[in-house]
């Protein structure tokens, strides 16, 4: 950055302005050479143009600095969460196994399970650690999901996300785990099949054999 000693103050180039409308008065009541001002004059443009320099690289490297702790806190964070989403994919093929019609005992373990779920989720959320798991009919994202395959639907239109097979995870915007996530083919959608099944029209007539 450059040293802020070389850098103008306010006062300082109020003061070269005062400078130069003293000589510009000057010149106009003696109708002296103008040389003198057109000097300061351009002095005082390079130490505005200085100023402004010294302004916006201190911006930039506010910027860099602030990016920089992001990543510093997003890497010191990333392997412990990688770590964590096993206990979250685990916990929810558990809850997802259990019986539904399981009895009272059944039922408080999965309600504990549920909770420690939620619970773990709000622990993520809090250190910017989102879980990515798109409901059917959302956008497909290729940043944040990942196509595991293709099928044809006849609710969700083509190119969006049928169904998710495993929740992603994003961890401060950045991709950690993608969505894996079963996308609806090209030609899906509630018009595409009406008019895949709906009934040929014909106006009769007789059959032309060489047609």
């Amino acid at each position: 950055m450059s040293d802020t000693q070389n850098n103008p103050t306010q006062a300082e180039l109020d003061a070269i302005e005062a400078e130069a409308d003293a000589i510009l008065d000057a010149d106009a009541a003696e109708g002296g050479d103008l040389a003198p001002l057109d000097q300061v004059i351009a002095e005082r443009d390079e130490w505005k143009d200085r100023a402004l320099r010294a302004i916006a690289e201190v911006e930039n490297i506010k910027r860099r600095a602030e990016s920089q702790s992001n990543d510093a806190r997003a890497y010191a964070i990333q392997r412990f969460a990688k770590d964590l989403l096993g206990v979250a994919d685990n916990l929810e093929r558990g809850i997802q196994a259990a019986p539904k019609d399981a009895g009272d005992a059944a039922a408080a373990l999965v309600t504990g399970m549920e909770l420690t779920q939620k619970s773990l989720l709000s622990a993520f959320e809090t250190n910017n650690l989102k879980r990515v798991a798109p409901e059917a009919g959302e956008a497909f994202d290729p940043h944040f999901h990942q196509a595991m395959m293709e099928q044809p639907s006849e609710t969700v239109q083509g190119g969006q996300v049928l169904q998710t097979l495993q929740a992603g995870y994003a961890l401060f915007g950045r991709t950690i785990r993608p969505a894996m996530v079963v996308v609806a083919a090209k030609s899906s959608g509630a018009q595409s099949a009406a008019a895949a099944y709906a009934p040929t029209e014909t106006t009769g007539g007789a059959f032309d054999g060489k047609a």
